[in-house]
C-alpha cells in the first residue's frame, strides 16, 4: 500500500522542505526506505546548500518579530501546534512506524511524549523572567532579563523522528527562537508532517524551518552562518565534537545530547521479578536504538543466576516484527549496516568467552527486513568492546560484581554519562549509589527517565545542556543584566 494511502490526512505526506512558510523542492531527491521491508517509500528533495541559506535568511528576517512577539501570543500557537499533533497522532505514528520502523502502538507513545514538550514550553513562555538584586552602589538598582538567543539550528536524530524535534523546537520557539530544523535523511516524513502542522498551527514565516538534504552541503551552513547563535544536537559523539568545533568560530552556543553506555544495576535486595521487566522496557524500546537504552546489565553477583534465568523469560518472549504488525514487540534495526554492527559485536563478545542466552543472530532470512533477534548474552568482561560500545540494538548483556564499590567502579569506567538505572530497596544504597553515579540522568526503580517536566541530559562526553523543564526553555535564553544608576534613595 501507498504510505500516502495509509493516511487519514494525506496531506500530511510532504516531500518537499518548508523554508519561509512556503514548501520547497531541490534539484535532486534522495530515497527514503521503510527498514522492515527494504522498500523504498519516498523520494525526497534534497534543497543543498542554497536551501540551508534561504531557511537561515527566511529565520533571521522572522527573529525581528518573534523576538518581540508577546509570550502569551507565542504560547498560543504552541498550544494550537500542541493540539494538532495530537489530533493527527495516528497519521504521524504511521510516518514513523513506515520510516522508522519501530511498532506503530510505540510510535504512538512517541506522539503523546513529544507534544507533551510543546504543551510544556507553551506554559513556560509566559514563565521566562528575570530577578531583582541587590546592588553595592547607593541609589541604584539592579535587575536581569531574559532574551532569546537568536536563531537556533537544530540537527536531529533518525530513532525518535517526532520527540527529539518537539524536544528542541518547543522551547526554542517559546523562548522567542527561530528554528532551522534538518531532520536525519533516513527519517524526514515526520518532521515534514511535523512542519505541516506548524504551518497550519500559525506560525509566522520564517519562525519554523525544515530543511532536507545532504548533510555535508547542509551542516557547514547551519553551524556556519553568523546569523545562527546556537546550534542543538542530538546523536552521536563523534558528530558532537565536529559540531562543537565547526561552532567554535562565531562562539556559537551549543546544546548537545550525545551518545550513551548506560549501566542497568541490580543489587541483591532488588525486586528480581521488577528489575527484569525494567530491563526488557528499558532495553528494547525502540529496539534498543536509543542513548539512553542499558547497555551493561551489572547484577551482584549473589543473585545473578537467578536474575539471568528471570530475564532469559522475558526476552524469549520479545518478537521481532514489522512496526504495522499487531504483534510486534520491537520492529527492524534502521538499516542492514546497523544489523551488521550490532552482529559482529554479539560475535566478539562470543570469542571473548561470553554466552548467548539468547538470540545472537540476525533475522533477514526470516522476516526479510534489517531485523536482529532480541538477545540475551552472559559471562561477558568488561574489556569486550560490546561493554565499551554503545550497541544501539536489541542486546542486553550481563556483567557480575561483588559489592557496591565495584560496581559503581565499574558503572563510572565509561567516557559516556548519560543515563543509568539501579534497582534495590534499600534506601541508603539509594542514596549513596546515585550520588556515586556519574551520569545526569539516574532511574531508581523505574526503567523510563525522560519527561516534559524534567531535565534531560548528561556529563562527560555525554552532552551539554538540559532539555525539558524549565531548563530547556532557559538555554535557549541570554541572561542579561541592567544597573541602573541616579535613583533617588
Amino acid at each position: 500500500m501507498e504510505l500516502s494511502n495509509r493516511l487519514n490526512d494525506p496531506a500530511l505526506f510532504r516531500t518537499q522542505s518548508y523554508i519561509g512558510g512556503a514548501w520547497t523542492g531541490g534539484e535532486t531527491s534522495f530515497a527514503v526506505d521503510n527498514p522492515a521491508n527494504r522498500e523504498k517509500i519516498a523520494d525526497v528533495s534534497d534543497v543543498g546548500e542554497a536551501g540551508a541559506q534561504a531557511a537561515i535568511a527566511a529565520a533571521s528576517e522572522a527573529l525581528k518579530v518573534w523576538r518581540k512577539t508577546s509570550p502569551f501570543e507565542r504560547a498560543r500557537v504552541l498550544l494550537k501546534w500542541h493540539q494538532l499533533i495530537q489530533d493527527n497522532t495516528d497519521d504521524l505514528a504511521t510516518l514513523i512506524t513506515a520510516e522508522m520502523g519501530k511498532p506503530w502502538r510505540e510510535a504512538k507513545g512517541e506522539i503523546a511524549y513529544g507534544a507533551g514538550f510543546v504543551e510544556w514550553s507553551a506554559h513556560e513562555a509566559a514563565r521566562v523572567h528575570g530577578e531583582t538584586l541587590p546592588v553595592p552602589a547607593p541609589g541604584a538598582r539592579g535587575w536581569t532579563i531574559r532574551q532569546p538567543v537568536g536563531v537556533v539550528s537544530c540537527i536531529t536524530p533518525w530513532n525518535f523522528p517526532a520527540a527529539m524535534i518537539t524536544r528542541k523546537a518547543a522551547p526554542a520557539l517559546a523562548a522567542g527562537c527561530p528554528i532551522v530544523i534538518k531532520p536525519a535523511p533516513e527519517t524526514p516524513l515526520t518532521a515534514l508532517a511535523l512542519a505541516e502542522l506548524a504551518d497550519r498551527a500559525g506560525f509566522p514565516d520564517g519562525v519554523f524551518n525544515v530543511i532536507c538534504g545532504d548533510a555535508t552541503k547542509l551542516g557547514p551552513v547551519m553551524t556556519g552562518a553568523p546569523e545562527v547563535r546556537m546550534i542543538g544536537f542530538t546523536g552521536s559523539t563523534e558528530i558532537g565534537k565536529l559540531l562543537m568545533r565547526q561552532a567554535a568560530d562565531g562562539i556559537k552556543r551549543v546544546a548537545l545530547e550525545l551518545g550513551g553506555n548506560a549501566p542497568f544495576i541490580v543489587m541483591d535486595d532488588a525486586d528480581l521479578d521488577a528489575a527484569a521487566a525494567g530491563v526488557a522496557q528499558a532495553k528494547f524500546r525502540s529496539g534498543g536504538q536509543t542513548c539512553v537504552s542499558p547497555n551493561r546489565i551489572i547484577v551482584q553477583a549473589s543473585i545473578a543466576d537467578e536474575f539471568v534465568s528471570r530475564l532469559e523469560a522475558k526476552i524469549s518472549s520479545v518478537k521481532a516484527g514489522d512496526g504495522f504488525a499487531e504483534d510486534s514487540d520491537i520492529g527492524p534495526l534502521i538499516h542492514d549496516e546497523a544489523v551488521a554492527r550490532v552482529d559482529a559485536l554479539v560475535k566478539k563478545a562470543v570469542a571473548g568467552g561470553a554466552r548467548v542466552v539468547v538470540g545472537g543472530q540476525p533475522l533477514a532470512d526470516e522476516l526479510g527486513g534489517s531485523f536482529y533477534a532480541p538477545t540475551l548474552i552472559d559471562g561477558g568482561n568488561f574489556d569486550l568492546e560490546i561493554a565499551r560500545s554503545e550497541i544501539f540494538g536489541p542486546v542486553a548483556s550481563v556483567y557480575r560484581a561483588q559489592n557496591e564499590d565495584e560496581i559503581l567502579q565499574l558503572a563510572n569506567d565509561t567516557p559516556y554519562g548519560l543515563a543509568a538505572y539501579l534497582y534495590t530497596r534499600d534506601i541508603g544504597r539509594v542514596h549513596r549509589m546515585s550520588e556515586g553515579l556519574d551520569y545526569g540522568m539516574i532511574g531508581v526503580n523505574a526503567p523510563m527517565v525522560g519527561s516534559a517536566s524534567t531535565p534531560f541530559g548528561g556529563m562527560k562526553q555525554s552532552g551539554i545542556g538540559r532539555e525539558g523543564g524549565k531548563w530547556g526553555v532557559e538555554e535557549f535564553t541570554e541572561l542579561k543584566y541592567v544597573l541602573l544608576a541616579g535613583v533617588n534613595s
